[in-house]
């Protein structure tokens, strides 16, 4: 087969051993019956320790025991030196490729990362086998081997899956749900649970919409979820007849030894969570917004530090408008963190260096209690509610003392 053969040359340069049967070997040459020599798995590996690697990883195994071939299909190939790559990521705009490599190196690199790999091998006919081979090879040619990464709907996991079921012959069942459907913030949170500083800055660009409740196939972003949907599927065919979708399923690297090579760590600054730099904060506000009311003095330094800090946070929450990643366009933090404090910075400290009141005074104090309020229907990120909370008893402070005067 053809598109076997593509994907057999490109493992032959990392396997030295193979290159001469790939060259012989003609393009058309498997028959039918050889591909009974051909398993196809399902590879899901556990977290890591960098960010990107909380939610673990799915991969593709191809293992040919006829060619002594033995390969590992991977979509989640990228590079922190593409162009513009931060400014990419938060546009939604990131490329990811798809990546080949020998089975052995694939688990070497996860045995030294200290991460779990279990392996589900599928159960398919040969024609099944022959069309998924043939759609890898096609994903692995260089026009077709990049894709617009999306966190939940095009990732490593969506991409292994749908390159398997789409070239099933037969209907996909899986079962019943037995479980209340969780919202994508709470799939993000299962994962980085022991992470907080990750937790909040998936709150703090997460919108309203991350709260609403997902379906099964949006569940499958997690690779762990599409394991557990695929152990438990079946296949049905045109005549009726039904088949388990896995055939086996081992661990190649287990739990527990995972753990004994590299135990995982949580966040390094985990003594310092988010809500303690927020009630530091709001403690500072408050104190100072007391003294400012005894002694009657304005520590404008203290509400332009503010202004430049909320303002800063709100523009990358602005900037996620215009972002094609879900659930991130409609985000009512940005009425807490706010770009127009950038905007009226510099008037706003000038009038009050002076004792006056600038429009902002008053609209911030609105856009702060619209966003308290809105709290009630999207899950914050951790301490932002009561650094809210906070500036907005300094406004009414402000505003009632200069009514006063």
């Amino acid at each position: 087969m053809k598109g076997f053969k593509c994907i057999l040359g490109i493992v032959c340069l990392l396997v030295c051993t193979m290159a001469q049967a790939a060259k012989t070997a003609p393009a058309d040459s498997l028959e039918a019956n050889e591909y009974d020599g051909i398993t196809i798995s399902l590879l899901t590996c556990g977290p890591g320790e960098e960010v990107y690697t909380l939610y673990g990883h799915t991969a593709i195994r191809i293992c040919d025991t006829t060619r002594h071939a033995d390969i590992v299909v991977n979509y989640g190939m990228f590079s922190f030196r593409q162009n513009f790559f931060v400014a990419r990521f938060i546009l939604g705009l990131t490329d990811y490729m798809i990546g080949i490599t020998s089975f052995s190196n694939f688990v070497d690199e996860y045995t030294y990362e200290g991460r779990w790999v279990y392996e589900q091998v599928l159960n398919l006919r040969q024609e099944e086998k022959k069309a998924i081979i043939a759609a890898i090879d096609e994903n692995s040619k260089p026009e077709n081997a990049t894709y617009r990464y999306n966190c939940f709907y095009n990732n490593c996991t969506t991409r292994a899956r749908d390159i398997l079921t789409e070239n099933i012959s037969g209907k996909v069942g899986y079962a019943p749900e037995t479980w209340d459907a969780p919202s994508f913030r709470d799939m993000c949170h299962s994962k980085t649970a022991d992470h907080r500083w990750s937790s909040f800055g998936n709150d703090l660009v997460l919108g309203v919409k991350a709260d609403l409740k997902t379906d099964r196939s949006e569940q499958q972003f997690l690779p762990e979820n599409l394991m557990r949907d695929f152990s438990e599927a079946t296949i049905t065919d045109s005549n009726g007849e039904t088949r388990k979708m896995v055939r086996e399923e081992r661990y190649i690297i287990s739990r527990d030894m995972a753990a004994g090579i590299r135990p995982q760590t949580a966040d390094g600054f985990q003594a310092i969570t988010p809500r303690m730099c927020a009630c530091l904060i709001a403690i500072i506000i408050i104190g100072v917004t007391i003294y400012e009311a005894r002694r009657r003095k304005a520590f404008w330094i203290l509400d332009a530090a503010t202004l430049v800090a909320t303002g800063l946070a709100g523009v990358v929450l602005f900037l996620m408008i215009f972002s094609q990643h879900p659930t991130v366009s409609l985000n009512f933090q940005i009425l807490i963190l706010n770009p127009i404090s950038l905007i009226a910075l510099y008037p706003m400290i000038k009038l009050e260096r002076k004792g006056k009141i600038h429009w902002w005074h008053k609209g911030q104090t609105a856009c702060l209690a619209l966003g308290i309020a809105a709290g009630l229907v999207q899950h914050y990120a951790e301490g932002v509610l009561i650094l809210a909370l906070s500036l907005l008893i300094r406004n009414t402070v402000i505003l009632m003392r200069n009514k006063k005067q």
